[in-house]
């Protein structure tokens, strides 16, 4: 661990599903899922969705990149972005990968990252990209340490082919991040409120309101007011709905914030730029 114990967040990429920049979602953004936990001076990156581009842009040329990529899921809208992810195609940056939905019939992470990575999908080879990289899979519900001395801890999600959630633990601070699943109706999930009894920041697939989600029952996301029923009960301090439906203009978005601090009022609605200090 670095002497500086201090933890901040940044979102770069905050949609579900498909990007869809323009002058609808200027003021909450249209990149998919990426956010960016900066552990003392280590950077850790939560999904490589279209978001983790940008991300890449604003590194310092010529500074060396050391990073892990936490993934959800490889669901395309959480690692299109990787494939543009410039650092990754920098010698001497080193960028450690994991997942922990995979089963062995899939072959691992390093063999879906590469797959997308082919032709006649994409016609730039995973091998071209010049980093130090390492695939890294594990079981959600697993427990395991990063190199800065952060500790995560792990649980599946109710997703289509599975997903994972983290939590981050690193000096004081704990950051959640639970994005894609899906809900049971009138229940809590006991694997979720364990994972983030008492955290810092509690990210949240809050893909659509309670009026949308039986239209869209079975597709494995959840709603703003589950979150902040989830967030309740296990005593977190901030809570951010997070994976917002592309068609959720900026207009619907600030509803839906005003909304969800009456329900709850510690509530932050996830948008690009957004820097949250713990």
């Amino acid at each position: 661990m670095t002497a500086d114990e201090s933890v901040s967040v940044r979102f770069w990429g905050v949609r579900g599903s498909i990007a869809c920049p323009g002058p609808a979602t200027v003021a909450y953004g249209g990149n998919t899922s990426c956010v960016e936990v900066l552990c003392g001076d280590d950077r850790v990156i939560l999904d490589a969705g279209s978001g983790i581009m940008p991300l890449g842009l604003s590194f310092a040329p010529g500074v060396p990149v050391d990073a892990d990529i936490l993934l959800s899921h490889t669901h395309f809208d959480h690692i299109v972005g990787l494939p543009f992810f410039g650092p990754a195609y920098v010698p001497g940056n080193t960028l450690r990968m994991w997942a922990g939905h995979l089963e062995p019939k899939d072959g691992g992470l390093e063999n879906v990252l590469c797959g997308m990575m082919t032709a006649p999908l994409f016609p730039v080879p995973m091998g071209v990209m010049a980093s130090d990289k390492t695939f890294n899979d594990f079981k959600a519900g697993d427990s395991f340490e990063l190199g800065c001395g952060a500790v995560v801890k792990t649980c599946p999600l109710n997703h289509p082919n599975g997903a994972t959630a983290y939590r981050i633990e690193y000096g004081r601070g704990a950051i959640c991040y639970v994005t894609d699943t899906e809900h049971v109706p009138g229940e809590l999930d006991e694997n979720i409120l364990g994972l983030i009894e008492g955290a810092d920041v509690f990210i949240y697939d809050a893909t659509y309101t309670d009026d949308e989600y039986p239209a869209h029952q079975g597709w494995g996301h959840s709603t703003w007011q589950e979150g902040a029923k989830l967030a309740e009960a296990a005593g977190v301090k901030t809570y951010v709905p997070f994976h917002h439906d592309p068609s959720h203009t900026d207009t619907v978005m600030s509803r839906i914030e005003a909304e969800a601090r009456e329900r709850f009022e510690d509530t932050i609605v996830a948008r690009e730029g957004l820097v949250l200090e713990v």
